[in-house]
């Protein structure tokens, strides 16, 4: 149940969803022809919330953050596994601290920063637009990025060090919120997710997005969940459904560290401490493992014809991770170029789940991961290009020894 200050807030930042409708056959060709709907008055979206709405908007989530959080202790129970890791996280987070004050400072002050803009009606359904310094004209590239948390702890400003970096290199990037468990469950995060994209391909132009150059990114968990939602958005397209966004309109999906077959991975994860009950819970039963494991329903004869409209696929993985083994994205390359799908894999020697994501990032200097993105993004670009040729490295946010201890007891 939405709060009184949810409510009002959606009734101000009321996006407009543009609707696509399937056409009948082409008489003369045949072919089903698909058109775009869209209302003739400008979007109206909520660029920038005042600081006095923000704190009720906080205190609303916090709320419900409390109450699910109870909530999920009932389902977790007391066990030696996950209290470990939580304590585990709470020591990573304290050594990561100098880092993680600069890039909240920049979060809530930074003008580039549009924070929770509504795309949906549920109270997670909103996204941080990160938009780069008005320093040349024409539409900028953008990324749609879904962040992890185990399907339990993602939240849309996990992805905020990403979004602040990509943009000093011109790119927007979208973070994504969507339901967690307990108050959703694997479709409600795959619905919410689907219901981002559709938003940001459809309204981004009005903040100097190109719609013609967007890209979806996943990590870890929110790897696996926007996958599932593109392979599922590919089928629907395949079979003539009436759709909001197409997955021929996304220019490449960037996986980093994600778990592709659920199969695989429930005993896995139950060892670490995310317990098979949960996990059942989670993903609604085993039942439905098939479905939300994109690896294994592209296998499916009836979902081949999907696979052709979905873009280029590059898996980013760390050798060392043992949160999601690099198995996973492995197995899932393999499952893609079984059906055609241009696929890259890149495996990291000695990277661990998180050094991808955060160690690094927060190291600041070169860094081969984010070179590889921003080059693919920029690569039909030469303005683009020449400026990432002569950008400066990136800044340390964080002193290489307490780097190294957040590595040594990171429970990831």
């Amino acid at each position: 149940m939405q709060s009184s200050s949810e409510i009002h807030h959606h009734e101000r930042c009321r996006p407009v969803f543009p609707t696509e409708n399937i056409g009948p056959a082409d008489s003369d060709k045949g072919k089903v022809r698909r058109r775009v709907l869209r209302k003739s008055s400008a979007p109206q979206i909520c660029r920038q919330q005042s600081f006095g709405r923000d704190i009720g908007h906080a205190a609303a989530e916090t709320y419900l953050i409390t109450r699910l959080s109870f909530d999920l202790l009932g389902y977790l129970g007391v066990g030696y596994r996950w209290i470990t890791r939580l304590l585990a996280l709470a020591c990573y987070a304290i050594l990561l601290m100098p880092g993680f004050l600069q890039v909240a400072y920049h979060y809530f002050f930074s003008p580039q920063v549009r924070r929770s803009i509504v795309y949906g009606d549920q109270p997670r359904n909103r996204l941080d637009l990160y938009i780069p310094p008005p320093t040349s004209a024409g539409l900028k590239p953008v990324v749609v990025f879904v962040t992890g948390g185990a399907w339990i702890i993602g939240y849309k400003a996990w992805g905020s060090l990403l979004g602040l970096q990509l943009a000093e290199r011109d790119i927007i990037v979208a973070c994504l919120d969507y339901r967690n468990f307990p108050q959703g469950t694997i479709s409600d995060m795959v619905r919410d997710v689907s219901q981002g994209i559709s938003f940001v391909c459809n309204n981004i132009s009005a903040f100097g997005g190109d719609p013609n150059r967007i890209y979806l990114m996943g990590q870890s968990a929110g790897a696996h969940i926007s996958s599932c939602a593109l392979i599922e958005q590919a089928i629907k397209e395949s079979r003539g459904e009436r759709i909001s966004w197409s997955a021929s309109q996304i220019k490449a999906y960037f996986g980093l560290s994600g778990g592709y077959n659920l199969f695989n991975m429930v005993e896995h994860f139950h060892n670490r401490g995310l317990y098979r009950s949960i996990f059942l819970s989670i993903m609604e039963g085993e039942e439905s493992f098939a479905q939300y494991s994109p690896g294994i329903r592209l296998k499916e004869p009836r979902v081949r014809k999907a696979a052709s409209l979905l873009t280029h696929i590059v898996l980013f993985h760390g050798s060392e991770d043992y949160s999601i083994p690099c198995e996973a994205s492995k197995t899932f390359a393999k499952a893609l170029q079984g059906v055609e799908v241009k696929t890259d894999l890149i495996i990291y020697n000695g990277k661990t789940h998180t050094d991808l994501f955060l160690q690094d990032p927060l190291r600041g200097g070169k860094d081969e991961l984010f070179d590889h993105i921003v080059s693919m993004i920029h690569a039909n670009d030469s303005d683009g290009l020449s400026k990432d040729a002569v950008a400066p490295p990136r800044r340390r946010l964080v002193p290489e020894i307490l780097l190294k201890l957040a590595g040594k007891v990171s429970p990831f």
